[in-house]
């Protein structure tokens, strides 16, 4: 199991795929080539921002309320502290894009490989959908 101190930092997300648990059909989470940063502080804390690389483009200054539908539905970012236990690191999620996911904490079974993390086989509901998806994230250290 790695220790705390090879994630800390800022992580640069490289992919993200979801595989729906009914049917095992894999896709790009948010799209081929996210744009996507992960970062984990010595005080324990964490922050996740993801965004599809190819969002809404505003007719605007403000957005409308439809463009902030499509924005919100192309993005996600929550923070919180985090901890590690038996090769998993576990978001407590304090602060959250979607209020649903300050409800329990995220689960991330993971792996580091030199400057790569590779978080893989975490369980999750699709927020976009609503699917019990399984998560497959790569990340390389900045």
């Amino acid at each position: 199991m790695a220790d705390e101190s090879g994630l800390l930092g800022t992580w640069k997300m490289l992919s993200w795929t979801r595989e729906v648990v009914a049917t095992g059909e894999v896709t790009d989470a948010m799209g081929p080539d996210p744009i996507g940063y992960l970062s984990y502080f010595p005080d324990g804390r964490m922050t996740a921002v993801v965004v599809k690389r190819d969002r809404p483009q505003l007719k605007g200054l403000v957005p409308s309320h439809d463009e902030k539908a499509a924005l919100f539905d192309s993005m996600l970012a929550y923070s919180g502290s985090y901890s590690l236990k038996d090769g998993r690191i576990i978001h407590h999620v304090e602060a959250s894009w979607n209020p649903a996911w300050g409800v329990s904490d995220l689960i991330r079974p993971f792996v580091l490989q030199g400057d790569k993390l590779v978080i893989y086989g975490a369980p999750g509901v699709d927020p976009a959908t609503g699917e019990e998806v399984i998560y497959h994230l790569e990340f390389r250290k900045m």
